[in-house]
């Protein structure tokens, strides 16, 4: 979708210091809008935002939306993706999890209701659980266990969907859904549980990468780069019903496990693991949505979006004197390093 001719001023983030907030941030500040980012850093950090920070357009505040509203005046943009995303995160974080997707969604869409403003929820392909129809396209309802080791964060996701359109439909909120499948990029925790992050961090260690189940489950993976273009193009767009931002094309987990290991040069040997609980065995976004109603489609290939990532895991490594090797051939310096 071409951007040129939108007119957002001043926005809020909700969980604007996370892996996919802050880059949010940087574009949205790239773009001409002023941010305030809302965020409470139980799982972002403010070193996420240290290219805004002398910014005069950036705004950090402290601030668990969950908990309390938060009260602003004059933005015309709220994009609420204040939430534990990763399974490490809303294990150890579940009623903290489900508030982010109740009371966080309620308190951010009144943001946007009194000030007149658009409002953007990130949501999340979880809605859809261990799908039986593949690609998984808007119109399916999912396949979801309420009462199983995703459901806190499967059902807020649900909810805070529920509660967008309610608002859209009875309260006049100009509601925007983002259906996020799997991003992955520079400033992944490298402890988050994800599986990029997971198997960058072991393979770069030269440590065992671990393969839950025999790996033949499969993941759709988007560079985050292109996750941002497709979260303002939702934004920015006319349909108030979800739209699916990912990377069409499966890649089985064993085979991200061989990628991964090949780009880094490592000696690490793949193991496997028990499954994990509730895991999905396939992951694959029908986006005919948002390419023909947003103009939108990724563009960052998974295997330059991998160096990018290793890379930026090195440096960061470097700067934390952690043990990582080298990426070999590496291709250009990442987002984050610009930041």
């Amino acid at each position: 979708m071409d951007l040129v001719g939108w007119h957002f001023r001043r926005a809020v983030v909700t969980g604007g210091a996370g892996f996919l907030g802050s880059h949010l941030c940087e574009e949205l500040i790239a773009r001409g809008t002023s941010v305030i980012c809302v965020d409470n850093l139980c799982t972002g950090t403010e070193r996420n935002l240290a290219g805004l920070r002398s910014d005069p357009r950036f705004e950090f505040v402290a601030h668990d939306i969950a908990r309390d509203a938060y009260h602003v005046d004059d933005v015309d943009l709220v994009v609420h993706l204040a939430s534990p995303a990763s399974p490490v995160d809303y294990s150890r974080m579940p009623l903290e999890t489900l508030r982010a997707g109740s009371s966080g969604t309620q308190h951010a869409l009144e943001l946007a209701e009194r000030n007149g403003a658009r409002f953007l929820l990130a949501s999340t392909s979880e809605v859809y659980g261990d799908p039986l129809r593949h690609p998984q396209s808007e119109d399916y309802w999912g396949n979801v266990d309420p009462v199983g080791p995703r459901a806190v964060y499967d059902e807020a996701k649900r909810y805070a969907e529920a509660l967008t359109s309610a608002y859209g439909r009875h309260r006049g909120v100009a509601t925007r859904i983002a259906r996020v499948f799997n991003s992955f990029g520079p400033r992944m925790r490298p402890d988050d549980g994800r599986v990029v992050s997971t198997f960058v961090r072991q393979a770069l260690r030269d440590e065992a990468i671990t393969v839950h189940g025999d790996g033949n489950q499969t993941r759709s993976l988007c560079y985050v780069d292109d996750t941002v273009r497709g979260l303002l193009a939702v934004a920015a767009g006319d349909r108030p019903t979800p739209v699916n931002i990912g990377r069409p094309g499966e890649i089985p987990v064993r085979g991200l496990a061989e990628l991964v290991r090949s780009l880094a040069g490592s000696r690490s040997p793949i193991e496997h693991v028990a499954a994990a609980a509730g895991e999905p065995r396939r992951r694959c976004p029908d986006i005919t949505v948002a390419i023909s109603e947003l103009g939108w489609r990724p563009e960052v290939g998974v295997v330059e979006g991998l160096r990018r990532t290793m890379e930026w895991f090195t440096a960061d490594a470097a700067s934390g004197q952690r043990r990582v090797r080298a990426v070999p051939g590496g291709s250009r310096p990442p987002r984050a390093a610009r930041s």
